[in-house]
């Protein structure tokens, strides 16, 4: 027994410093949260309403917080086509200083070029897209009456069950304190992200 423990202790270190992974998350961002706690100038006056997706990212059990960051073949422009480029715009733009191109590169480059055993980085962002349309998270709130608002404040499972009940998985919401809060007053999380 203290065999096969070692053994799988050895495996995931193995696993963890060749970069390799079991499981890719998607992660789809709130922009109006990420505009409020971005130290970077925004190009939009008025934030998107909508998520957007954040990246899809190679993870492992032993540690889901901290995906995995590969190095490969780096990001090529020219191999997202025209059509493409144009539903990345929707649904994966960036919403911090609006240099899409910039983002996507930095995404490909980070942890997308982990997936080129089973997707090239056409597939990559194809894949991407697909899942953002099949798990609107905006939709899928606002069918459960959760829909933005300057004063409303909703429980963790409010927003995690109609999430759970729509894809048949669990989300991991991350929220983050929102940096204009008195801080002698009670906290309040800002939803960041939906995992």
């Amino acid at each position: 027994l203290a065999f096969l423990v070692l053994a799988f202790a050895f495996f995931l270190c193995f696993i963890m410093s060749t970069g390799s992974y079991v499981y890719f998350q998607f992660v789809q961002q709130w922009p109006p949260t990420t505009c409020r706690l971005s130290s970077k100038p925004s190009n939009q006056h008025r934030p998107l309403q909508r998520f957007t997706i954040h990246g899809l990212w190679p993870s492992n059990y032993s540690n889901p917080k901290r995906p995995s960051n590969c190095t490969g073949s780096q990001f090529d422009g020219r191999k997202l086509y025209p059509h493409m480029r144009s539903k990345l715009k929707i649904s994966w733009p960036d919403v911090e200083s609006g240099n899409d191109t910039k983002f996507w590169e930095s995404e490909w480059n980070k942890h997308g070029t982990c997936s080129v055993e089973r997707l090239n980085q056409m597939q990559y962002f194809e894949r991407s897209h697909d899942m953002w349309l099949s798990h609107n998270i905006t939709e899928i709130l606002r069918n459960a009456s959760i829909v933005p608002h300057p004063t409303q404040t909703w429980k963790y499972s409010d927003i995690e069950s109609p999430i759970k009940r729509a894809t048949k998985r669990t989300p991991v919401l991350r929220c983050k304190r929102d940096p204009a809060q008195n801080k002698n007053g009670p906290t309040t999380q800002l939803l960041h992200e939906v995992v």
